[in-house]
């Protein structure tokens, strides 16, 4: 259950909501699969699967919340070559162009009857919820499922006050930073093997894998004036990550001193206690990361709250 990849989001209302009250909202908004007329559905399920019945874990204020998302796949070239097939019978036998709002009629038909003989495909996105913080953290690789989930969230809670975590000093300046400057970098922080570098102009992305990043070759790109927009980190003995500009954090790998830690307790062979074991370790070693890279990056900024 360790988190691959990270959206980071403030959450603004700071009432307190109550474990059963919490589990008694998420229970109106369970998942349920796709029918055969549906695109897609999302809702709540149990983080342990089907070994558990709590849609809720907390472990000293900390919360795992699991949302499943459903999707029927329809490839865009399979409808749009049925509706072309339709179009092209009807002008032959009406001898004319069809109209624009003929085909887009003709389109929806053929999503109709489509979709229910679609297969299906789900993805789980995993939250978690720093009630002592006041920070949500949504385990997925897109942005938009996150908002999605977060969305979930909202509806299930009837309003949700969260706007993405954001610092005072730009992301992409520090990592810039980093990457000139070898005395620049926190105590404990080293560079990984990977980086962006984005130009203010039109002149693209320059990307590498694998190479040293205090080689003269990233030198000399980032001496014309690029700037780093993905960094590959490594926090000594906690996990290495890519840092993106927008402060997401991908690509998360825990360090063997972590894996090992959680490996040491036992469980049973109880999977709850599994899940919440890891989850408790991953959500201590997590939240003392965003902390020092807040800090790293100047302190977070003050954004006003949004509305409900």
């Amino acid at each position: 259950m360790w988190f691959k990849h990270l959206h980071l989001y403030r959450l603004h209302d700071t009432t307190p909501i109550a474990l059963d009250a919490l589990e008694t909202a998420l229970e109106a908004f369970a998942f349920r699969p796709v029918s055969p007329s549906e695109g897609k559905r999302l809702g709540w399920q149990c983080p342990a699967g089907r070994h558990g019945q709590q849609r809720v874990h907390e472990i000293q204020g900390h919360r795992l919340l699991s949302a499943l998302r459903q999707e029927r796949l329809l490839p865009a070239s399979v409808i749009r070559e049925e509706v072309e097939e339709r179009a092209a019978e009807r002008e032959a036998a009406e001898g004319r162009p069809l109209p624009r709002r003929d085909r887009q009629a003709i389109k929806e038909q053929v999503i109709e009857e489509l979709l229910p003989r679609a297969f299906t495909r789900s993805q789980r996105i995993d939250l978690w919820w720093d009630t002592a913080r006041g920070l949500i953290a949504i385990n997925c690789a897109s942005r938009t499922r996150a908002e999605e989930a977060l969305d979930l969230l909202r509806q299930s809670l009837g309003s949700l006050q969260v706007t993405p975590l954001t610092v005072r000093q730009l992301p992409s300046r520090t990592m810039t930073t980093w990457l000139e400057d070898m005395t620049s970098r926190p105590e404990g922080l080293r560079l990984g093997d990977q980086v962006e570098l984005k130009d203010a102009g039109d002149d693209g992305v320059w990307r590498a894998r694998g190479i040293d990043l205090d080689g003269d070759e990233v030198q000399s790109v980032l001496a014309g004036g690029r700037q780093a927009s993905r960094l590959a980190l490594d926090v000594e003995d906690q996990l290495s990550l890519v840092l993106h500009d927008d402060l997401t954090l991908k690509s998360l790998r825990f360090a063997d001193a972590v894996l090992d830690e959680a490996s040491q307790n036992e469980d049973d062979d109880d999977p709850i206690l599994r899940l919440e074991t890891d989850f408790a370790l991953m959500a201590h070693v997590l939240s003392g990361f965003i902390e020092q890279l807040i800090d790293w990056l100047g302190g977070e900024a003050d954004p006003a709250a949004p509305t409900s």
